[in-house]
């Protein structure tokens, strides 16, 4: 029997492929989900039992939450990562972990085929093949619901025929949860004026009020709040869940697709968001102006591969020693209120401030050059102006 491993999710897509494939097809069908932070054991263990019970041979998790973090989530901090400065790249970055899990555990099952649920309309069926061929060109990539055009009543149709009658019925709104945000869609997203309402939101306001926050961060990463020192996934984890009780962290994204369309999606990403904006405020104490300047630059440039699928690119890799480097003085505490809504950022304190008032404080008093000093920087400094004023007046 052709043994094929199949990325399963749980839903309609993915549980009509694993019957498909399994009774149509013929093939030994082993279904993988990949874990990248949002889901709870029992959550898990019932992906496995509807597996099982769709036909497939076999069900593995994967728990890839530490892998994330060290692979992309680290470096979408350094960089203050945000799509078109507003979204954390929440479900884009999962995709491109969740689809190198895969494709190993393929070949160490010594699978010819590896399956997925996309469609043809979105960007995972980018991020997936693209790993997958990349990785594993020997393995032939099987997309039922892409290569048959298949509506969603079709698949319960199909589904329904062969003894599995599940609610399937579409949820209003979508919800994609991992360790670095929440996706949200639903028909507002569909057009161009609606914002989502409040109850499209998984995390709804608990908390009034405020809450100041002390966030610690060594050398770009995130290693305690208000002293409490966790790891970096559980110190995520606990700012998420701090500030998500404010409901913090809600936009609508507005985006260009790999394949050329336009799209929105709302979001909820509570810790990536403060994590991102305290993480940035530190560096401006603490980078000079030319290194800020730079790695905005190159930040952008990551999150744009990232988003594009082109992580295995070796140009990340580069990128990524970049940003690195960059981190060696990003050490200090960031000073946070959280309101209903909103977070302030209040200040730093940091050993690497440059912000130091031995040299001068901005617009009072200056103690490293004179007057005179300062006048012929200026003059110098006017000069280009001045020639071209000249040459084309």
């Amino acid at each position: 029997m052709k043994k094929l491993v199949l990325a399963y999710s749980g839903g309609l897509d993915t549980s009509y492929c694993a019957k498909y494939l399994s009774k149509v097809e013929g093939f030994e069908v082993h279904a993988v989900s990949v874990n990248t932070g949002g889901f709870e054991k029992e959550e898990i263990a019932a992906i496995g039992e509807k597996a099982l019970q769709l036909g497939a041979t076999s069900y593995t998790s994967i728990d890839a939450v530490q892998t994330f973090y060290d692979k992309v989530v680290k470096y979408l901090i350094y960089g203050n990562v945000l799509k078109n400065n507003t979204y954390p790249l929440s479900v884009s970055a999962e995709r491109i972990i969740q689809a190198i899990e895969i494709v190993n555990y393929a070949k160490k099952m010594g699978a010819d085929f590896i399956a997925h649920g996309s469609t043809g309309a979105g960007n995972d069926q980018v991020r997936f093949d693209m790993i997958f061929q990349t990785l594993a060109p020997e393995i032939e990539i099987i997309t039922p619901i892409r290569d048959l055009k298949l509506s969603r009543q079709t698949e319960i149709d199909f589904l329904k025929e062969n003894g599995v009658d599940l609610p399937w019925e579409k949820a209003k709104y979508s919800i994609n949860k991992g360790l670095w945000g929440t996706s949200v869609g639903g028909q507002e997203t569909l057009s161009s004026h609606s914002g989502l309402p409040e109850e499209a939101y998984p995390s709804q306001l608990q908390k009034e009020g405020s809450l100041d926050l002390k966030l610690t961060f060594e050398k770009g990463e995130l290693t305690a709040i208000n002293d409490k020192k966790g790891s970096h996934v559980s110190n995520i984890e606990a700012l998420d869940k701090l500030a998500a009780a404010y409901a913090i962290g809600r936009d609508i994204h507005v985006g260009d697709t790999i394949i050329g369309i336009k799209g929105r999606v709302g979001f909820e990403a509570a810790a990536p968001l403060v994590s991102i904006k305290a993480h940035h405020l530190l560096e401006k104490h603490t980078l000079t102006k030319w290194q800020q300047h730079h790695k905005e630059q190159l930040g952008n440039w990551y999150g744009m591969l990232l988003h594009e699928g082109q992580y295995l690119d070796e140009v990340m890799r580069n990128f990524e020693v970049f940003l690195t480097d960059t981190q060696k003085n990003v050490s200090g505490d960031v000073f946070v209120t959280l309101h209903p809504y909103r977070f302030t950022l209040n200040g730093i304190s940091s050993k690497h401030d440059l912000m130091n008032s031995t040299f001068a404080s901005y617009g009072e008093t200056n103690e490293g050059w004179t007057a005179e000093d300062a006048k012929g920087f200026i003059k110098i400094t006017a000069n280009q102006g001045k020639i071209f004023n000249h040459v084309n007046s």
